[in-house]
């Protein structure tokens, strides 16, 4: 169950950095396309990490929901 839960964790690991490349990405081609553009890229941009953010937000908690459920039964188990 160990096993699990560590690769569980290198998992979770992985995406978060996979997300945050992903949006350093996004966020470099969208500043590239068009300078000029000013505020409106600015504000494209504040949306944007705002979803990043919120999704990154959702993902912990489902992130905490599995340690839980991982946790409880790992205990039941060793009943």
């Amino acid at each position: 169950m160990h096993g699990f839960v560590g690769a569980l964790f290198g998992f979770v690991i992985l995406v978060l950095i996979l997300l945050g490349v992903l949006g350093a990405g996004i966020l470099k081609s969208v500043r590239g396309r068009d300078q000029a553009r000013g505020g409106q890229m600015e504000a494209e941009e504040a949306k944007l990490i705002q979803e990043l953010h919120q999704g990154l937000a959702r993902m912990e908690e489902r992130i905490e929901a599995l340690e839980t459920i991982l946790l409880e039964r790992e205990k039941e188990a060793r009943k």
